[in-house]
């Protein structure tokens, strides 16, 4: 529930913008915007996750053969856990990139090169890492949360493209054109504030909330499996995806001519995950514990 009010400011958002589409229809305004809230039941709707799972997240059933390598893995997180693994379906994704999700409500998913190249412990990490989201109802708010601030997210799109296009052409006016275009935002951003208390401006930063709230769930995430005694475990998967991290960088510079791109402020404030550093910094307290 913690994890659902943080998600207020977007819906709130998303509400005023379905309301304002809802007046296309007229008299059926009021069941546009109802239809919309109860949309999100859909999330605990388990033929729906399985949709979810193939459509938009490209995940699978496994074969036999990965089954037989994921279950034992599975059962012994699932036993330090303290719940019951068939609870939750497995599900692998055909990726060579090292990577593992929690979708909805019931659904754990691992890619292929997990399930194969990473050793039993740091594969039970992983998985217990997306336990941790399943345990701590990061899954289920986060898909819930993410579906309800749609509109706002679209609506923040539409407004970024717009005020794109608008600066575009009045720099073809000089100063005095941009001058203006400043003039006319500020205006409508006063308006707002004055007549619907500045709601619409808010969408501007559903992104960011929406960032923010994905970069606390990770952390809680790592805690989880750390505490169930797979912190030096996890600790070597992060370290593996910082050496990727590394690699795409100095490919990148490679091209750019060997001057690594600077990743801006507001490109980090938009990370759903925290940085290497801060996610091992995070994992220390219990490290040092499992230490002789």
């Amino acid at each position: 529930m913690g994890n659902l009010l943080l998600y207020l400011p977007n819906f709130l958002c998303s509400l005023l913008v379905v309301s304002m589409f809802s007046l296309f229809f007229g008299d059926l305004a009021f069941l546009v915007i109802i239809a919309w809230v109860l949309s999100g039941a859909l999330v605990f709707h388990r033929p729906t996750e399985s949709a979810l799972a193939r459509r938009l997240l490209h995940l699978r059933y496994p074969t036999p053969q990965e089954r037989a390598k994921l279950e034992p893995v599975w059962r012994e997180v699932t036993a330090r856990a303290g719940v019951e693994g068939r609870t939750y379906e497995l599900w692998v994704e055909d990726s060579d990139g090292l990577n593992a999700v929690a979708a909805a409500g019931h659904i754990v998913g691992v890619t292929r090169f997990a399930m194969n190249e990473l050793p039993n412990g740091e594969l039970a990490a992983v998985m217990a890492h997306e336990l941790g989201h399943h345990v701590g109802g990061h899954a289920w708010s986060g898909l819930l949360g993410y579906w309800y601030a749609q509109p706002g997210r679209i609506a923040w799109r539409v407004l970024r493209a717009v005020s794109v296009v608008v600066f575009k052409v009045s720099r073809a006016f000089s100063c005095f054109g941009i001058g203006f275009v400043v003039l006319i935002l500020g205006s409508i951003a006063m308006a707002t504030i004055s007549t619907l208390y500045g709601l619409p401006l808010l969408i501007l930063g559903v992104p960011y909330a929406l960032a923010a709230v994905g970069r606390r769930a990770e952390l809680r995430a790592d805690e989880h499996a750390a505490a169930l005694g797979f912190a030096p475990m996890l600790a070597a998967v992060l370290g593996k995806l910082h050496q990727e991290e590394q690699r795409q960088t100095a490919a990148l510079a490679a091209l750019s001519g060997g001057v690594p791109p600077e990743e801006s402020p507001l490109s980090k404030l938009l990370s759903s995950h925290p940085d290497y550093y801060t996610r091992l910094h995070h994992l220390q307290p219990y490290l040092q514990q499992q230490q002789p």
